[in-house]
């Protein structure tokens, strides 16, 4: 069974192919620009080879019917009748959804029901939902939403200390992200460590542009760094992360700031970008290298958030086997990795083992760390493929 990946954004479509019988990618790429003068679409198939192209692409359904022509005119399908699914990542499923779902009207407008939760990223993958649709009804589709690996938490954790109808009458709570990543990870973590991943105590850091952590006690998240939207937690790329709430108070007196005008400073020009200017964590690291005091201050601000986490969770899981590392960050940078375990001896047990940190390896930790260290490279997109591929085998 061949399965297509889905991300749909508000200009883009990412797409991916799966031979779920050999559990292998077959093609992969990006349709971009949608909606504007020119739009460009990347394709790489075959082992490499890669076909850049560029079109009008005036809305989400006629990307989608490119796609398939791609699809046929490079032999990798006859048509999308060859596709047993479609799997779509869905950023919000709000408490509707602990797993991944048979998409229907009814699943259709549970989305659109808790978009305001998702405003910028729900709607769009709505889009690519009803755009697939349009170009083939009778296609199987299915949602996995990345809140639902985190909908395992238990309420004296997601609940926030505010009136408590603004949870039962406006969803207000937290929900945390990334959760396809963090339960990808987990379960090659437990591979690793030769155990069921329902014996797994883990702490999972996905460190990229945006950057969450996970508590997960026997296979199952008990807590996590995003909160009721992807603001709250560690600091990221352009995004603050945990402040106290009274700031925005402050600097809308003060400077008369609109709450939009906050909304963009603090998602957008906040983070490792408001403190030395950049957010690509490679010029930070080049920067603080070179001296810069700024990208050493941001470097260090960053790493010691999640040195704050790792003790949190700590305790929140008990006795933990292993921290996994992962995204962009986590996967490439040996100095965050180095920074994050350092002076964790005495607390944890932790020892990173320098040489292993330095090859990016997969074990990362000394032989007699109590905690091991892995650095684990994520595959979302193949996680969405299997948990689809394992949705349509139950349904038949």
């Amino acid at each position: 069974m061949k399965i297509l990946v889905l991300n749909s954004g508000s200009s883009s479509i990412k797409f991916q192919i799966f031979d779920m019988q050999k559990t292998v990618s077959v093609c992969k790429g990006i349709i971009e620009q949608i909606g504007e003068s020119i739009g460009h679409i990347k394709f790489v198939y075959e082992k490499g080879k890669e076909i850049t192209k560029e079109s009008v692409i005036k809305n989400h359904s006629v990307g989608i019917e490119l796609l398939e022509e791609l699809l046929i005119d490079n032999k990798v399908l006859k048509s999308f009748d060859e596709l047993g699914a479609v799997g779509h990542r869905v950023v919000h499923g709000g408490e509707y959804f602990s797993e991944p779902t048979l998409i229907n009207d009814e699943v259709i407008k549970k989305i659109e029901q808790v978009s305001p939760l998702a405003p910028l990223h729900n709607p769009v993958n709505l889009i690519g939902i009803k755009a697939i649709s349009k170009v083939n009804p009778s296609l199987i589709q299915v949602a996995v939403f990345d809140t639902a690996f985190h909908q395992s938490i238990p309420d004296f954790a997601y609940h926030y200390a505010l009136p408590y109808e603004y949870y039962t009458d406006n969803q207000v709570r937290r929900y945390g992200f990334h959760g396809t990543s963090h339960h990808y990870v987990a379960k090659e973590a437990a591979k690793i460590l030769q155990k069921d991943i329902n014996e797994c105590n883990l702490i999972t850091l996905h460190l990229g542009n945006g950057t969450s952590m996970a508590a997960i006690k026997n296979g199952k998240s008990i807590d996590t760094s995003m909160g009721l939207t992807p603001l709250e937690g560690l600091v990221m790329g352009t995004r603050c992360g945990d402040i106290d709430p009274a700031i925005i108070f402050y600097l809308s007196r003060n400077l008369n700031l609109s709450i939009d005008e906050l909304d963009n400073i603090l998602n957008k020009k906040s983070g490792l970008k408001g403190i030395c200017g950049i957010n690509d964590m490679r010029e930070v690291e080049q920067k603080a290298n070179s001296g810069d005091k700024k990208a050493k201050l941001a470097l260090e601000i960053f790493c010691y958030r999640i040195k704050k986490y790792i003790g949190a969770y700590s305790i929140a899981v008990g006795k933990v086997d292993a921290l996994v590392f992962t995204g962009g960050i986590g996967e490439h940078s040996s100095t965050v990795r180095e920074k994050v375990c350092s002076d964790l001896f005495d607390t944890l047990g932790i020892k990173l083992n320098m040489e292993t940190n330095l090859k990016h390896d997969t074990v990362i930790s000394q032989n007699d760390s109590r905690i091991k260290l892995f650095v684990i490279p994520t595959n979302e997109e193949l996680e969405i493929a299997k948990q689809t591929y394992k949705i349509v085998k139950s349904a038949k």
